[in-house]
């Protein structure tokens, strides 16, 4: 693989007219303005001509930086040159994400350019229905979102023609490979033609990325946008030791001591996040989980309400996460660490996005501390350690008043049951029956008992 690379560690000084540098049409240029952004990113700045070229390219850049747009503007600008006016139309630009919430983020943003020039766009994941994406393909689309295992059977079923994809891209390319989608990906491309344009973005750059590019990609073009595997500078990173059992507590000491009103909790499970889910909501603090064993629709609504500020605490998991696009979100807090060091900066990177200053916390378990040091190490330097002096006084008195609640109400029920003992009346003693045993009848003897 021969890499050319464009490398950038601070963000370019460009003036308010950049956008217009680039070759975009009138209709995307509008688009643009109307979600308020007056100037492009670094990586739109560095892939957007790349990808007019027609060249493969290979992007690191971290989470926030406008990788869907770099991606997306030149893709739907490219199709609307030539619209072929057949009304079943096949798919000729395709992106596979790793979850099902970075697809909905991904397809709504293309939608949003695709639908000024004519383009028709539709996303693909698992966990809903199947027939309404095949209705919906055989309407046909120009572009499709997709998770590479939904993808894979609709090309196994023959509902989908990917016979005609001009580009692929791959989205988070470093989570898919994390959650195991190499396989599935390698069976995608058997569907695509080989003369191709192919767009790998990852937030990390690993010797694994850098495989699965040389067995995709062509002579690719590389941007780095940023320090690979470094955490975005806007994010304020700490870290709180904590044993394992008062995590719960801190978490919901910090929250109230902090008066935050949007906090994402990252669980390592599914049943953890449910369970802190519970314990929080106990506590009086709103929450609600969300993760892959939850619907689509449940975690859609479960999403809008937590940006619209109907409940405090989203706790989630990795899988459920990525994607997640949630605009000024101030905190995000590992209630557990990863055990991939790479999806740390991932988790952080859901705050402090789009220029927004956030807060990431980490409570730390004696048991996580090697799980820090691998975190530490990807990011080469030492997240600050805090302490709360507030805390372990909070937590003794708490620990006394729940003990002494607990033996009040063990006394009420001793005194409960002693009262109820008292007030039933006392009963006769009455001599023992003798159980009667009834004595079985002699067999009867008839004619043949007499013959014999």
């Amino acid at each position: 693989m021969n890499n050319e690379t464009i490398s950038s560690s601070h963000p370019k000084t460009v003036t308010p007219a950049a956008f217009e540098t680039l070759g975009l049409r009138a209709e995307l240029l509008s688009a643009v303005t109307s979600q308020g952004y007056t100037t492009p990113t670094p990586i739109q700045s560095g892939a957007i001509p790349l990808i007019f070229e027609g060249c493969d390219l290979l992007a690191g850049a971290q989470t926030g930086t406008g990788k869907t747009a770099a991606f997306a503007l030149p893709i739907v600008q490219r199709l609307s040159e030539k619209i072929p006016v057949e009304k079943r139309r096949k798919p000729r630009a395709l992106v596979l994400v790793p979850t099902r919430e970075l697809a909905a983020q991904v397809s709504e943003q293309m939608n949003n350019y695709a639908r000024r020039l004519a383009l028709r766009s539709t996303m693909i994941y698992g966990g809903v229905m199947i027939q309404a994406q095949i209705e919906r393909l055989h309407r046909g689309v120009d572009i499709v979102v997709a998770t590479p295992g939904r993808l894979l059977d609709h090309a196994e079923r023959g509902t989908i023609d990917l016979s005609r994809i001009e580009v692929l891209v791959l989205d988070e390319a470093d989570r898919m490979l994390d959650l195991g989608f190499i396989d599935d990906i390698k069976k995608v491309a058997e569907y695509l033609p080989p003369k191709r344009q192919t767009l790998l973005f990852s937030a990390t750059y690993s010797k694994s990325i850098k495989q699965l590019a040389d067995q995709l990609l062509n002579h690719p073009r590389r941007i780095e946008v940023a320090r690979s595997n470094i955490a975005a500078d806007a994010v304020t990173q700490a870290v709180y030791e904590v044993e394992r059992s008062r995590k719960r507590e801190m978490l919901a000491f910090l929250i109230r001591k902090g008066g935050w009103n949007q906090v994402l909790v990252f669980a390592r499970t599914r049943y953890g996040a449910d369970k802190l889910t519970e314990e929080l909501l106990l506590d009086g603090i709103k929450a609600a989980a969300i993760h892959s064993n939850k619907s689509q629709s449940i975690r859609t609504r479960t999403l809008a309400e937590f940006k619209q500020g109907e409940f405090r605490v989203l706790v989630a998991t990795d899988v459920a996460a990525r994607g997640l696009d949630i605009e000024r979100l101030p905190h995000v807090v590992n209630y557990d660490l990863p055990q991939v060091p790479e999806d740390y900066v991932h988790r952080i990177g859901r705050t402090g996005r789009a220029g927004e200053d956030g807060v990431a916390l980490s409570l730390v378990s004696p048991e996580e501390r090697p799980l820090l040091a691998a975190i530490e190490k990807l990011l080469t330097y030492a997240v600050p350690k805090r302490t709360l002096a507030e805390f372990p006084a909070t937590a003794a008195r708490r620990s006394a008043r729940v003990q002494s609640i607990k033996q009040a109400d063990a006394q009420a029920r001793s005194r409960k049951s002693k009262d109820k003992a008292a007030q039933l009346p006392a009963k006769r003693a009455e001599p023992r029956r003798k159980s009667s045993v009834q004595e079985r009848p002699a067999p009867k003897t008839g004619r043949r008992g007499s013959r014999s």
